[in-house]
């Protein structure tokens, strides 16, 4: 069996990133069952109302829904069941530390494969307001028109608005 490298994208979750302000990225390894890593190979996974939670100094992340497995028996998986995030102990006593702090949370931002191994990545994020969400889209866009003028300065092209020559004495 050749064993896999590099890293493999899951899912991602794209509604976190503009729902919250991201602090700090962190690493976390997850406990699965043998069905749910079957089911992540296909490649099916959701993690927009997914968070992590402390209890009894460890790290849970819920929310995240992982459907359960097609050939699967009565071995399957609950789709929506707490997992155990896996991080070491030091980082995972910074983050109550920080978690206490009033406004943060814990949020899932992608899921994927590194080396075999299902990873995911956590955000700790704070909120945004409506302004905020409205400022980031504005920044967005503009970003977007930028590039798209460098690039068809650099190749070239005219955007195509008022960039005819007109000959009027004809």
């Amino acid at each position: 069996m050749v064993k896999e490298s590099g890293r493999k994208l899951i899912a991602q979750n794209k509604k976190g990133r503009h729902d919250y302000f991201i602090d700090e990225v962190f690493e976390a390894g997850l406990v699965l069952q043998g069905t749910e890593v079957k089911s992540l190979r296909a490649g099916r996974a959701t993690l927009t109302d997914g968070y992590a939670s402390v209890r009894d100094g460890e790290l849970f992340l819920a929310g995240v829904h992982i459907p359960e497995y097609n050939e699967g028996s009565w071995t399957n998986h609950e789709p929506r069941r707490e997992r155990k995030l896996l991080m070491q102990k030091r980082e995972i006593t910074k983050l109550i530390g920080t978690l206490k702090e009033s406004g943060l949370t814990l949020i899932p931002l992608s899921l994927y494969f590194k080396d075999g191994i299902v990873k995911v990545e956590m955000g700790l994020a704070r909120g945004k307001k409506a302004h905020d969400k409205r400022d980031s889209l504005k920044e967005k866009q503009a970003s977007r028109e930028i590039d798209r003028a460098l690039s068809q300065r650099a190749t070239g092209k005219s955007s195509g608005k008022g960039s005819r020559r007109r000959d009027f004495d004809e």
